[in-house]
């Protein structure tokens, strides 16, 4: 079972700040590429999360609030979190496609797909065309 990824975006949805409201990745991400991403999975009906480094995998069916949070600013007990919730959440998928901007791909992610136990099942990708091929 195949799985697309990508990270979260800085870009969110102003108008849920401060409500309390929880909603799924798809209303709070407004960033166009993850946009893109998304509505991609969504019409070739492929199971996809996203990786949120205050939540960890983030699936589709799951609801959130707003947060702000620089992946910079990341300590190390909170990415020894989600480093173990990635591997926790994607363990039953035997293949892991991470799409991502080789351009701006921050090294807090780059350092977590290399720690995880997972990393033999990851495949970077950075082309949408990809998606839901092979």
């Amino acid at each position: 079972m195949r799985i697309y990824v990508t990270h979260w975006s800085a870009k969110k949805n102003d108008a849920l700040k401060g409500t309390g409201m929880c909603v799924a990745p798809d209303r709070l991400y407004t960033a166009r590429p993850t946009k893109r991403f998304i509505e991609t999975c969504k019409e070739r009906h492929v199971r996809w999360a996203i990786f949120s480094d205050n939540y960890g995998v983030w699936f589709p069916e799951v609801e959130h609030g707003w947060y702000d949070k620089d992946p910079s600013h990341v300590r190390e007990s909170e990415f020894a979190r989600l480093l173990e919730d990635f591997d926790a959440k994607l363990e039953p998928f035997g293949e892991i496609w991470f799409y991502y901007n080789p351009g701006r791909f921050h090294r807090l992610y780059r350092r977590l797909l290399i720690k995880v136990k997972l990393r033999d099942r990851i495949h970077l990708f950075s082309h949408l065309y990809e998606i839901g091929r092979g």
